[in-house]
């Protein structure tokens, strides 16, 4: 079976830096993947990603050695299932609050005897080779998102469901759940402790501690915490910055002028 890049570096007790992929689009996706990230995760949440987009930007990824993962919408069996056969190695499911949330995240990602994942991996063993049903189990892997009040309060509950991989804390609704600015790099002391307390927790219980993060230096920041997954920015925010750096020098400068009206165009 293809190697999961991921679990590689964390067996080697190494950080994953991901990439996060908002634009609905085969070209970017490639684009991101071929420029060194360890991970990249189509963002199926909050982006302008369907079904149909992400399955094609998951085949772009296919062509380097980039770990496709892929956040779904909620906590829907269904879509879980859906986007592992569909060829991701990783899902991000948000707002897991509970133990229960926990355990029927977990069980949508293994096939029985461990959970209740349906049999039909279509794309999946395309990817991954066909002998992908034999070790499905033990390559794909789920985090479960950290956002909520309730979630701080159920942590251990959460931490202790066997066979969670990770957890990823969501700075932005963790943020807005702590009566603070929802923001990424968050400095604000509720959120702080609260991101320092769901670190020291994911250590005690063995799962790999995640954030996301709206800057590399913040990111660098995290890793040297010990987080052990950082994503940086997305395709979207980085091609923004760009443009508007380059928008910036550039009426820093002299006014560019046009061809003139006696030249050649």
């Amino acid at each position: 079976m293809r190697e999961n890049r991921v679990g590689t570096l964390w067996g080697r007790g190494e950080a994953v830096v991901n990439g996060w992929l908002a634009i609905p689009n085969v070209f970017s996706a490639e684009t991101m993947a071929h420029a060194g990230w360890d991970s990249l995760t189509i963002d199926m949440q909050h982006g302008v990603v369907d079904y149909a987009a992400a399955v094609s930007m998951l085949t772009a990824i296919s062509t380097t050695e980039t770990t496709p993962m892929v956040r779904v919408p909620w906590l829907d069996p269904g879509i879980i299932m859906k986007m592992l056969d569909a060829g991701a190695y990783g899902v991000i499911c948000p707002m897991i609050n509970t133990r229960a949330d926990a355990e029927l995240f977990v069980s949508s990602l293994r096939y029985p005897p461990r959970g209740m994942r349906s049999f039909g991996p279509i794309r999946a063993l395309l990817h991954a080779g066909p002998d992908y049903a034999r070790h499905a189990n033990d390559t794909v892997f789920g985090l479960a998102m950290i956002e909520t009040r309730q979630a701080l309060d159920n942590l251990d509950e959460i931490l202790s469901v066997e066979g969670l991989d990770a957890v990823y804390v969501g700075p932005a609704d963790l943020s807005l759940a702590l009566g603070c600015t929802p923001r990424f790099d968050q400095e604000e002391k509720p959120v702080v402790e609260a991101i320092d307390m769901i670190l020291a927790k994911a250590k005690e219980h063995g799962v790999v501690p995640c954030i996301h993060n709206g800057t590399a230096e913040y990111a660098l920041r995290m890793v040297e915490k010990g987080f052990r997954f950082v994503t940086v920015a997305s395709d979207a925010r980085l091609m923004a910055a760009g443009a508007q750096a380059t928008v910036a020098a550039m009426r820093g400068g002299p006014r560019p002028k046009g061809p003139g009206t006696s030249g050649t165009y």
